[in-house]
């Protein structure tokens, strides 16, 4: 698949395209790519937004300018995009994002665009095919909402995780019905008088499994002397 993210801040993506699953997505023959606003904005100065109308602080993401970009990248009408592909908006008003809505699109190409200041000129509306949020919080752009985003996605194509199964019985899947996967350990055995689970160390892989399917969607709890 191709997934194009425009964004005014395109080296906040530098680390993530540096991750092994999004390079091992890339030697699989999918694209990342990450396309600056300004770059292609037809207003002088390389201005990019400007005052909301009816007033109010904060900046606002100009819809020409965004078109621009657009069809920059596509050479085609910025509306016409999301008859092939999903058009992203991210934005705190948006669907929640979650594991069914990261399998959906995982399956046609994606176009992701982040706002910034106070969002994107609500006309955007007329380019998009689907509006995220990634929680019920304001972030200062949608930078890191689009790498959480991708990252959900990228984990959905066959072949960008190198263990198929550590996908689909992972927290909020369908395997496990939307619940949170059962707690992991590992070596030592006890730390400070903290010790693993006696029954992931007898060897019993029945017992195991029905432990950990015990705990699925279990909750934290903190220590009893924890204030």
């Amino acid at each position: 698949m191709r997934i194009d993210v425009f964004s005014l801040f395109p080296q906040a993506f530098d680390w993530y395209r540096t991750q092994v699953h999004v390079r091992r997505a890339q030697e699989l023959g999918h694209e990342l790519a990450v396309w600056n606003y300004r770059d292609y904005t037809p207003l002088a100065h390389l201005q990019v937004d400007d005052t909301p109308y009816g007033g109010g602080a904060g900046m606002v993401l100009r819809i020409d300018v965004v078109c621009a970009a657009l069809e920059a990248v596509f050479h085609e009408p910025a509306e016409g995009l999301r008859e092939r592909r999903r058009v992203v908006e991210l934005t705190p008003r948006g669907r929640q994002l979650d594991d069914g809505l990261a399998a959906e699109l995982a399956q046609r190409d994606l176009v992701v665009l982040c706002g910034r200041y106070e969002g994107i000129d609500e006309r955007v509306a007329n380019l998009v095919t689907d509006r995220v949020s990634i929680g019920p919080y304001v972030l200062s752009g949608g930078e890191i909402a689009a790498m959480a985003l991708v990252d959900a996605v990228l984990r959905k194509v066959e072949g960008v995780i190198s263990n198929p199964q550590s996908v689909v019985s992972e927290s909020h899947s369908p395997e496990l019905g939307g619940a949170t996967e059962y707690p992991q350990y590992t070596r030592p055995a006890e730390f400070r008088g903290w010790a693993v689970p006696e029954v992931l160390l007898s060897g019993d892989h029945g017992a195991v499994e029905r432990w950990r399917r015990e705990q699925v969607g279990r909750g934290f709890a903190p220590p009893r002397d924890a204030c």
